[in-house]
């Protein structure tokens, strides 16, 4: 129910373009948000029967004051909106994590012998700024990657070149110590103008002129000097090389993708310069539970770009963003032309933000993994899953099991071993489904589970991973697989371990002999590690799964081929690994593997 002080505000809310603030009852501000109409945006919040997502569900309900800003246009309320949340990190705003200056690569042309050096400050000085960059270790590393190619001096000492001699940089031909007048001003300025062109990402520039200098360097029988030219150059050609990938990339652009779990995403953005990727970085946004791919997008882009210097003419979008309009003139106005926002759909420019989105994918797993694997959280995980789970003590060792199958086919069953909170791939098992017909996912379970805990008392298995008694079985699915794994387990006399089934709907917990679930509160790391097992499983059944369908797809494929018997099939199975492969190869390539001939390769490639 909406308070009266919350109604008298709501109906005098202005409707006017601006930025409104909810606040709790201890004045904390909760939500900063932007709006076209002030009047009809905040009172959308508030209006019976509106269709509120679970996050602002929640924001509502604590909201006991209003404050807003009246602006003279939308892209106004647009800046504004970022700077309060930048000023105050409200609660329920997706925001970058330690939201705090982001570290920058300084070069002041300005200065007569110019460094190199790390800022948090860009200011308007004249000075060139590059980056921003996602953490100060990325920008060492950056840092340490261009003053191993370019010898300027990283010293704070005055240069006056009487100095009577120089430091270590200068015989390790890291520096051409201006400090002992070792070098002229033009000479020394060429190689800043050198480390710009390489930070800007036009190295192919650099090298046709260390060529030349090179060149001239051994014509004049100065060969000391030819040979840092040349080393130069190898140094560059190999970040060249370095900088290629998969997608075909061209012109300035930056693509951006992210991949989303709980209340945080994990973004990546690739920066496209001069036909190469000349960099990445990845960062991470705070309060994205509910929160629609749209909205995250457009808050990372408003969030990032406030803070870059440089801002290319087009960015590549895994997902479209709020509010297009008023987000190109902003960045127009910030990049002082034009700036196109896409989503492609086709082309190597979609190829290009497919890469970003499965590098955002694998960081965020690594994320989770490392957040995971602080001893603290490890250990108040574990300490959660005995106390939620009824375990007799904490549970070193934890299996997990998965099936995975279309329809009943190819069906096969995973495990998977965590000890102490990590991964152990080498007791890794899966199973080739042998007595299950059909899509009978509970009988399949009860297989796997009988033919693993059966091994238990077998002398062979004695001294493997098989004679370990886990504390604790998790079941990927809900009361039916559990109770198929107990049925099993209890054939077998292994009733006494400690088994659960994690539901991936709801993320709730079945244990035995108890009628309702457990629900362990979201984000909690007992249940991220149960998640991170259980999807472990997923991921190691599902792996099986598509090798097995793969071959086999592979041999029925070749089983309708004359002249193609199992001899030939093994050859071209070793060969080639898949029919898209051999479909792909030519006559020639198919030819040439053991036992074809050139009239058999030919049929091969028609029939196919």
């Amino acid at each position: 129910m909406t308070s009266s002080l919350i109604e008298e505000q709501l109906n005098r809310l202005s409707n006017s373009p601006g930025v409104y603030l909810m606040r709790d009852t201890e004045g904390n501000i909760l939500y900063v948000g932007k709006a076209a109409n002030l009047h009809h945006r905040v009172r959308s919040y508030f209006g019976a029967g509106q269709k509120l997502s679970p996050k602002s569900q929640k924001m509502v309900a604590r909201v006991a004051d209003l404050d807003f800003y009246v602006t003279a246009s939308e892209q106004e309320a647009l800046i504004l909106e970022l700077n309060l949340i930048k000023k105050h990190h409200p609660r329920y705003n997706v925001r970058l994590k330690d939201d705090k200056a982001f570290p920058y690569l300084k070069i002041n042309t300005g200065e007569d012998w110019p460094r190199i050096q790390v800022t948090r400050r860009p200011e308007q000085d004249g000075a060139r700024y590059f980056g921003p960059f996602a953490s100060a270790r990325s920008v060492r590393r950056a840092l340490k990657v261009v003053k191993g190619i370019f010898p300027f001096r990283n010293c704070t000492r005055s240069i006056t070149g009487t100095d009577s001699r120089a430091c270590l940089e200068y015989h390790l031909k890291r520096c051409l110590a201006p400090c002992i007048d070792a070098v002229s001003r033009p000479e020394y300025a060429a190689v800043i103008k050198e480390a710009i062109l390489f930070l800007e990402g036009r190295q192919e520039k650099i090298v046709r002129e260390l060529e030349r200098k090179m060149a001239k360097a051994a014509a004049t029988l100065d060969f000391e000097k030819a040979a840092l030219y040349r080393d130069q150059v190898q140094a560059i050609r190999e970040v060249i090389e370095g900088q290629r990938i998969a997608a075909t990339v061209s012109g300035e652009q930056d693509a951006i993708a992210f991949a989303q779990e709980r209340d945080q995403a994990y973004v990546q953005v690739f920066f496209i310069r001069n036909n190469k990727l000349t960099g990445r970085e990845s960062f991470v946004l705070q309060g994205t539970r509910h929160e629609e791919p749209s909205q995250i997008m457009t808050s990372f882009i408003q969030q990032f770009y406030t803070s870059s210097p440089y801002i290319p003419p087009l960015l590549l979008l895994q997902h479209p963003v709020e509010d297009i309009t008023i987000l190109k003139d902003w960045l127009r106005s910030r990049r002082g032309s034009k700036v196109d926002i896409q989503m492609p759909r086709r082309s190597h420019r979609k190829q290009l933000v497919e890469i970003v989105a499965e590098n955002a994918r694998q960081g965020l797993e690594q994320l989770k993994i490392k957040q995971l694997a602080a001893p603290r959280t490890l250990e108040a995980a574990l300490v959660e899953i005995e106390r939620e789970l009824h375990l007799p003590h904490s549970p070193f060792r934890m299996e997990a099991y998965d099936i995975s199958n279309i329809q009943g086919t190819a069906a096969v069953g995973s495990l998977v071993v965590f000890e102490g909170g990590e991964a152990k791939p080498a007791h890794y098992r899966r199973f080739r489904i042998k007595t299950v017909s059909g899509t009978d996912d509970y009988a399949m379970l009860h297989e796997v589970l009988k033919r693993r805990f059966k091994r238990i008392g077998n002398k062979a298995a004695a001294l493997n991973s098989w004679a370990i008694i886990p504390d604790l079985v998790l079941i990927d699915g809900g009361k039916g697989q559990l109770n198929a794994a107990l049925s099993a387990m209890g054939e077998v006399g292994t009733d006494s371990v400690p088994v659960a089934s994690l539901a991936k709907e709801n993320e709730e917990i079945f244990l035995p002999r108890e009628a309702k679930p457990v629900v362990l509160p979201p984000g909690s790391p007992g249940l991220q590690l149960l998640q991170r097992l259980r999807d472990e499983a997923h991921r190691f059944a599902l792996g099986y799964y598509q090798k097995i369908r793969r071959r086999e797809s592979f041999v029925s494929a070749l089983d309708t081929m004359p002249g193609i018997g199992p001899r030939r099939k093994r050859a071209l199975s070793k060969q080639f690994g898949s029919v898209q492969a051999i479909r792909e190869a030519s006559v020639a390539e198919l030819a040439a593997t053991q036992s074809m001939t050139n009239s058999l390769a030919k049929r091969v490639k028609e029939s196919l």
